[in-house]
């Protein structure tokens, strides 16, 4: 396969994940959207983490919250837990890795916000403490996964919403994820701004 070829099946097999992945997720990611519109409507924000490429995620979404996604309308209260390195660093060092984003999340948290985690698997820990912190705050949650079930799924509430990749390549997750909040944020606006 030469480099061009290689290029088309990259596209190629991201298409592919995505045409995959509709069936399961297209239904969970309209409620997702509704917990989030519910949390904004009550005053709460959205408290977003992940680990590597899903923090970049989760700060990306929390841009398009706090600023803009397709349309103008005023910013949306988000915060991701993943971008003031002061504070990371010393949580990991005074405490541990493991309690990253439960220790902001006990400090932060409200009833009416909501919790994203981002994570391309289902066993990392510090999410794992963040949605068990986010659950002593009575905060609802929307878990963005992927590969096969792990202990994360197990911590979930009924009433929180996983969003699970049926893919094992966590480049393909994480391409998912990006168009997930992609149709999260375009959902959003159209309820709260409609047409």
């Amino acid at each position: 396969m030469n480099l061009t070829e290689r290029v088309e099946y990259n596209f190629s097999a991201s298409l592919q994940a995505g045409r995959d992945a509709i069936p399961q997720l297209a239904s969970p990611i309209v409620k997702g959207a509704g917990l989030m519109v519910e949390s904004l409507l009550q005053g709460g924000k959205i408290m977003s983490c992940g680990n590597g490429g899903s923090a970049a995620a989760a700060q990306y979404f929390s841009s398009l919250m706090l600023n803009r996604f397709q349309r103008e309308r005023p910013g949306l209260p988000a915060m991701t837990m993943t971008a003031d390195n002061t504070t990371m660093t010393a949580i990991a060092l005074d405490y541990d890795f493991d309690e990253l984003f439960a220790k902001q999340i006990h400090a932060l948290g409200q009833n009416t916000d909501l919790l994203l985690t981002i994570g391309i698997g289902d066993d990392t820990d510090n999410l794992i403490a963040a949605v068990e912190a986010a659950h002593e705050r009575e905060m609802r949650i929307v878990a963005l996964t992927g590969g096969p079930m792990g202990r994360l799924a197990s911590r979930m509430y009924e009433n929180d919403i996983q969003l699970r990749v049926p893919d094992k390549n966590g480049s393909r997750i994480l391409e998912i994820h990006f168009m997930t909040l992609h149709s999260i944020c375009d959902l959003i606006d159209q309820q709260l701004l409609g047409n």
